[in-house]
């Protein structure tokens, strides 16, 4: 494992192409796949994959594949994925990952029935398969894994692995480590290094590396979003699966320096000012989960998603479907259910409970009980929030100076940051 970093001001252009020169291995590359992070994430992708592409080049690159690792997200248009990946010219051949479509998959294993059981404490009791994208078992001269390391609500940090799982799966490995994810809660899961979601992506992809056929190098970024624009912090390498666990937790050492922010105490009203890569609210529900760490919001606070700019819940009109046919409730709520309806997508089932946070249910009388209102600024009609349990206001009401008092939080790049209370040491 080898990595760079500049926690206190930013790496160069300079120091990345010298440490990418280093790092690709210094043979024949003729043939690459490059999978890379997907519209929702704003790091340093533009700046970093045209140095990579120029020292392929000089180890003999004639072909190059790109593979967006955009899991349950939307496609990407050939316009948005050269300006992501910097290479407005050059000569590539572009592909979205399409997580539904079987044609697009291969199974490779199958994540056995005690195990399934054991990561989400009895509540699934079945074998599921491991379908990935059948791109990453192609034979390659290098497959490059492009990914970014920052605070995640459903596998503690993002990054390393999980851009197979669930960058590039299908919907039943992808469902199962969201679902183990909600089962413990993303106050208790969000920041952590070591969790049943991550170790549902590490068997995962474990079982599927018996079967790549092609070196694997992870590159994994960490950054800084700022009013100026991204700070490339970090870049944390290693070779192969084992060469990915240690990328990754180095890159979340950095990450946990960069990417908390302590608050002195509790808030009444939080707004997220949503940026317009997160698009619909299965992205900018982003801006609810990481406000959740116990004590954050005060009881009976409220966390605002204010972004214009969504008109919908999900760019795919089956989940969007499925999420206006089962609404924003508790884990409780949620499973109860699910008992009645034991097919429906676990992915929209954790993201619905992922957003609205903890709460209590009561299966006699159908009431809900919760800590905190959500509250959905945007282009969405106030009946269809009501209809999904979520409150609603006027976009156009909110105005900065109305939440610049000591019980409100103001933040730009919602969804961004992870917010914590100091606790005495």
């Amino acid at each position: 494992m080898k990595y760079i970093e500049n926690l206190s001001a930013e790496l160069t252009l300079q120091k990345l192409s010298e440490f990418i020169e280093g790092v690709l291995p210094d043979r024949k590359l003729e043939k690459v796949l490059l999978i890379h992070p997907d519209y929702t994430r704003q790091d340093f992708s533009d700046r970093l994959v045209p140095l990579v592409f120029k020292e392929l080049k000089k180890r003999g690159l004639k072909v190059l594949h790109t593979l967006n690792a955009s899991g349950t997200h939307r496609a990407m248009s050939e316009e948005e994925i050269r300006k992501k990946l910097g290479l407005l010219n050059e000569e590539f051949v572009f592909f979205n990952h399409e997580y539904a479509n079987p044609n697009a998959l291969t199974t490779v294993g199958t994540l056995n029935k005690e195990f399934v059981s054991e990561k989400t404490m009895g509540d699934l009791e079945e074998a599921l398969p491991i379908t990935l994208n059948k791109l990453f078992f192609e034979k390659y001269d290098l497959i490059i894994v492009l990914s970014g390391t920052s605070p995640h609500e459903s596998t503690g940090f993002s990054g390393g692995l999980k851009s197979i799982v669930p960058g590039i799966a299908g919907p039943d490995v992808v469902g199962l480590f969201h679902w183990a994810a909600v089962l413990i809660g993303i106050p208790r899961i969000i920041g952590s290094v070591d969790n049943p979601a991550r170790e549902v992506i590490n068997q995962a992809c474990k079982i599927a590396f018996e079967k790549v056929r092609s070196q694997v190098l992870f590159l994994n970024m960490v950054y800084e979003e700022t009013d100026n624009g991204i700070l490339a912090k970090g870049l944390y390498t290693g070779l192969d699966f084992e060469g990915s666990l240690e990328a990754y937790r180095q890159a979340v050492k950095a990450s946990q320096k960069i990417h908390i922010i302590y608050l002195d105490k509790p808030v009444k009203t939080a707004v997220q000012v949503i940026g317009e890569n997160y698009d619909e609210i299965w992205t900018a529900g982003k801006g609810s989960y990481k406000l959740q760490r116990p004590g954050v919001i005060v009881p009976g606070g409220e966390i605002i998603i204010y972004a214009p700019h969504i008109k919908i819940f999900h760019s795919n009109p089956q989940m969007d479907k499925s999420m206006r046919q089962i609404g924003y409730h508790c884990k409780d709520y949620v499973k109860d259910f699910l008992k009645t309806h034991p097919k429906f997508d676990l992915n929209v089932a954790a993201h619905v409970i992922n957003v609205r946070g903890d709460g209590t249910f009561d299966p006699s009388t159908g009431k809900e009980d919760f800590s905190f209102t959500v509250t959905l600024a945007t282009a969405i009609p106030e009946k269809e929030c009501k209809a999904v349990n979520l409150a609603y206001r006027d976009p156009r009401s909110i105005k900065k100076e109305d939440f610049e008092s000591e019980d409100c939080l103001w933040i730009e790049h919602g969804g961004k940051f992870l917010y914590d209370l100091k606790r005495e040491a």
